[in-house]
């Protein structure tokens, strides 16, 4: 029977499909012109960060910050590519997420729908710019972003915040506020900055379940990530060997996560998370401090 969540679905294979010939396509084209020669990634390092980030996201931790983290310990990505080889590594895996979340979790379609063409929006408005930024710039933006994060993440590690809500929809002033929200941090997804963590934060604030951000954030990932990475990838700003790494290996772990999350004790996860979030960003500002020297 034909439902709008059924019509969601489709239109996020749709999606995918698109995404995938996009991305082959494109990067054939980069490859006959010898734009990704110079790439040595690291296929070890980065298959055991895709598969472990993806792992935590699926639990609704996020993976942006935590691979900044693994990048900048390693210096295994320029910086000013960071972004783009987040929003296009991590597509494929977060579009599985979103299936499985939209799926199982029950949430108002309309209200799912309304807050995934808003982050859209912004992450389409967002990746033409950051695209284009300096590597200072990137470095500043993602620096300033990830201590957001990190203030985030604690915040939620010790349980301060609004009251767990029960809404499954939003209604009246509270839709448009959370239109706007979810604009804003799909454009922040183009710095690097990951959705999860804030949107939930916002669904709480607006009085809604918790569990319903789970099919919200996931699913607004999945259209924003393939829209904007195709940004990223059309501009080269972006590691295609690491990105096509990072794919391999985070599906794997969000099928596994998937059926192991209520198994795990996600509370010292977060604290881990600060941990290696507040390093990345102290590490990305550091790295802008010395370009600016230059």
């Amino acid at each position: 029977m034909w439902t709008m969540k059924n019509g969601l679905l489709i239109t996020l294979a749709v999606v995918s499909v698109w995404f995938i010939a996009a991305w082959w396509g494109m990067a054939r084209r980069a490859k006959e012109a010898g734009k990704h020669d110079g790439e040595k990634p690291e296929t070890l390092y980065h298959s055991i960060v895709g598969f472990v980030m993806c792992f935590l996201d699926t639990l609704g931790i996020g993976n942006f910050a935590t691979t900044t983290s693994a990048f900048k310990f390693r210096s295994t990505v320029p910086d000013e590519k960071i972004p783009g080889t987040l929003n296009v590594g991590y597509a494929l895996p977060t579009i599985l997420q979103a299936f499985i979340y939209i799926s199982i979790v029950e949430v108002d379609v309309w209200t799912l729908i309304s807050l995934i063409i808003a982050s859209v929006a912004g992450a389409w408005i967002g990746a033409g710019v950051v695209a284009g930024w300096s590597r200072r710039n990137v470095q500043i933006g993602m620096g300033a972003a990830l201590l957001v994060a990190a203030a985030l993440f604690s915040l939620k590690a010790l349980n301060v915040g609004p009251p767990e809500g029960s809404a499954l929809e939003l209604r009246g002033l509270l839709l448009p506020a959370g239109l706007i929200g979810n604009f804003a941090l799909g454009a922040l997804m183009t710095l690097g900055i990951g959705l999860y963590g804030p949107c939930l934060i916002m669904i709480s604030l607006l009085g809604m379940n918790p569990k319903a951000a789970f099919p919200i954030m996931m699913g607004s990932c999945a259209f924003l990530m393939p829209i904007g990475g195709v940004r990223f990838i059309r501009a080269g700003s972006y590691s295609m060997k690491a990105a096509v790494i990072m794919t391999l290996s985070g599906l794997p772990a969000v099928w596994i996560a998937a059926k192991l999350v209520t198994w795990l004790p996600r509370a010292y996860m977060f604290w881990l998370v600060v941990i290696v979030v507040v390093y990345a960003a102290v590490m990305m500002l550091r790295s802008a401090a010395q370009e600016a020297k230059k």
